[in-house]
């Protein structure tokens, strides 16, 4: 029998045993409200509001933030840029309709630096520019002229330059070849990867002089890279091949500027990433999941001796996944997110030993976007279950006040005030035994209306990957299907990153035959716990995947018939005919093992389109038409496959110009209002009709689940 099991301090429910933990003081402060007007619709999701690119100013008064809403009539998204200060005053329009991303501040504070394309005359003309203005406001206006563009920037530490990524420009002769029509891809060959592509190199730009001079000059792929304290080398991540597949022959480089002279420091098959020079200069910091081979785990943080060559693990003792690490002034520490399963925390690491202490304390979804100068202030974006993202300031030196996330923090931001409106689904984290004893965590969100003792309607999400996970963070998709009488079951299955690696590495040959086995049973036997809890109909029970979860949806249909719809999207149903389009490096190297020829029966026994003739679920297929990480043939073999078998309804949508995620507004509401209509007829016998639509002034989904994807 399947058992939830309860975190330390929670009370035992009947025979089974929950973790039902409150996500959030903003939910036990809902409960004690009035219940709200109307559930969420399709629409209601579309006009939410999304924040992204927030930085501090160096002395934590100021912060610039983006705030991205959907155009309907234009079907576009369209980005502003805004200013808040450190008083929680309230935000306004930094920037006009131009915007730009990649903003940030000079070391000294003195100017905002920004990304946009460049409408003067000359070779970086309709290329993305460097744009520079005083930080008190006003005109920006283009630093670069490259011409081939900017792809990303980093300030000096004195604020006297920056330095840029940018690809190798083509010659004259070449340009007027491919305008011609002499546009041929010799695929693999030279910076050509499945598409033409370009070497990109490193430029320092001069402020005084306003000149740009080459720093790399080699036929390599830039992926990461930091400048020195002292100005006097730069530490990069690349690689020397473009194939699709070859991201894990990255390796780690220190170029002397002075001299050029560039030195490789890593040479392994294990990826790196993310190098970052500590305050005194004498060393630097990247990640990496191993130092020899591309290992299924979480990163860790490793610190490089760039003199003697020699690397060592700092994160040794840290569980989790670890992102937006950033060096304390004295050089001995560092601050980090770190996710420990469904929820994140700033945390505090000492470089020398690996010890570390977590900060804020919270059940929900924070995201460290910036310090100050001397790190006594972070800005960080805060979420959960019920509370759309926002933006909040926290002094770390203060000690009185209120301290939301555990931290002494105030709100800067309310981008979503009509959410308070919404009925909204509660929320739990749980956890089961699966079929060999591996504990499996997930979240349940409950309909709205929800009656103890009454069945429900499933809905089961599975997330991309395979290491995607499910954060107790905001989902529309939990709140729509909520506010039809669905309760949600979203599972981290084995091979979740955030986790244990051991965990991660659960899906993998070596541990349970891969793919589609061990992750298949989590799902059931989650689903089975909560059927066990009576808490669902186990005849009214449907499931829904991107990517990953389009592929462990698709296999899923497969081995059973238990339930009574699907929705499937970007995903892969056989292997051996995306082994050359698609990505599959870790599909070869962890989740089957070997290649097609070399493993015929592994890649065919673990492909949905071997046993479709067992599919008798009524499935929806959806795919972007440009998608090139899951390629959309791939939904339509299994289309055409399930419908000559001829036991199940199908139906595929296909989306044009749309990428692995569907971006375009309309585009988004076709997909959301026809998986709803297919649930709803499938797994309730209903024919359901959205509510007529309201034209809003602003309109923007609060995500796109297919962005969180493989």
């Amino acid at each position: 029998m399947s058992l939830f099991t309860n975190r330390p301090g929670i009370a035992h429910i009947g025979l089974l045993l929950i973790a039902a933990m409150p996500l959030s003081l903003a939910s036990a402060a809902r409960a004690q409200e009035p219940e709200s007007p109307r559930p969420m619709t399709v629409d209601d999701a579309l006009a939410m509001q999304r924040i992204g690119d927030p930085v501090l100013s160096p002395d934590g008064r100021t912060v610039l933030y983006t705030q991205t809403s959907s155009d309907w009539d234009e079907n576009k998204r369209h980005t502003k840029v805004y200013r808040v200060d450190d008083d929680g005053s309230q935000p306004w329009q930094f920037l006009g309709e131009a915007g730009g991303s990649q903003l940030g501040f000079s070391p000294d504070g003195r100017y905002v630096t920004l990304l946009r394309k460049s409408e003067k005359k000359g070779k970086g003309k309709g290329k993305q520019q460097i744009f520079w203005m005083r930080s008190s406001g006003g005109e920006a206006v283009a630093l670069t002229e490259h011409p081939s563009g900017v792809r990303r920037y980093k300030w000096a530490a004195d604020s006297q330059s920056l330095v840029f990524l940018a690809e190798d420009e083509r010659s004259k002769e070449e340009r007027k070849a491919i305008e011609s029509g002499e546009d041929a891809v010799f695929v693999n060959e030279g910076p050509n990867g499945q598409n033409r592509g370009q070497w990109t190199n490193l430029w320092h730009f001069d402020l005084e002089a306003k000149e740009s001079k080459q720093l790399t000059k080699a036929q390599h792929v830039i992926s990461s890279f930091d400048l020195s304290p002292n100005g006097r080398q730069i530490a990069f991540t690349a690689r020397t091949r473009n194939r699709r597949n070859d991201g894990y022959l990255t390796e780690v480089f220190v170029q002397d500027l002075e001299s050029g002279a560039s030195r490789r420091l890593t040479e392994n098959e294990a990826p790196e990433s993310g190098v970052l020079w500590s305050p005194k200069g004498d060393v630097f910091l990247y990640s990496a999941a191993d130092d020899e081979t591309w290992k299924n785990r979480n990163d860790k943080i490793w610190l490089m001796d760039p003199e003697l060559g020699e690397h060592s693990l700092v994160s040794r003792s840290y569980e989790g996944a670890i992102r937006n690490v950033t060096w304390h002034p004295d050089g001995e520490a560092v601050f980090f997110t770190g996710q420990q399963g469904t929820q994140s925390n700033l945390f505090r690491m000492d470089v020398r030993n690996g010890s570390f202490e977590q900060l804020s304390d919270t059940d929900g979804w924070m995201r460290i976007s910036a310090f100050s100068s001397d790190r006594s202030k972070v800005l960080y974006s805060y979420d959960d279950a019920d509370t759309p993202s926002d933006l909040w300031l926290a002094d770390l030196e203060a000690s009185d006040g209120e301290k939301p996330h555990g931290l002494p923090a105030r709100r800067l931001t309310d981008a979503n005030p009509a959410v308070a409106k919404l009925q909204l689904a509660r929320a739990e984290v749980v956890r089961w035994k699966s079929r060999d004893g591996t504990e499996i965590e997930g979240l349940v969100h409950f309909p709205v209306g929800y009656r103890e003792g009454e069945k429900y309607p499933l809905m089961l999400n599975i997330h991309g990957g395979p290491a995607g996970f499910f954060a107790n963070s905001f989902r529309s998709s939990y709140h729509l299907y909520a506010g039809l009488g669905y309760l949600s079951l979203s599972p981290n299955v084995r091979g979740s990153s955030g986790y244990t690696d051991r965990l991660q590495e659960g899906n993998t040959v070596e541990r349970d035959d891969g793919i589609g086995k061990g992750d298949y049973d989590d799902l059931m036997t989650g689903v089975d716990a909560l059927i066990e809890r009576g808490l669902v109909d186990p005849e009214k029970m449907g499931l829904r995947g991107w990517s990953y979860g389009g592929i462990l949806g698709g296999w899923t249909i497969t081995q059973t018939n238990r339930f009574k719809a699907a929705s499937i999207g970007a995903g892969v149903y056989d292997w051996t005919s995306e082994y050359g389009p698609g990505f599959n490096h870790d599909v070869k190297l962890w989740h089957i093992g070997g290649t097609p020829w070399e493993n015929p029966e592994g890649w065919r026994n673990q492909s949905a389109l071997t046993f479709v003739a067992n599919i008798e679920t009524p499935t929806l297929l959806l795919h972007g038409d440009a998608d090139t990480t899951d390629t959309e043939q791939q939904s339509m073999m299994m289309f055409a496959a399930i419908q000559d078998v001829g036991k199940a309804p199908v139906r595929y949508i296909k989306f044009p110009r749309q990428p692995h995620g569907i971006r375009e507004p309309r585009h988004v509401r076709i997909k959301d209002v026809e998986e709803i209509r297919w649930m709803q007829k499938h797994v309730l016998g209903v024919d359901w009709e959205p509510p007529k639509r309201e034209k809003k002034k602003d309109e923007d989904s609060d995500e796109d689940e297919s962005e969180t994807s493989k």
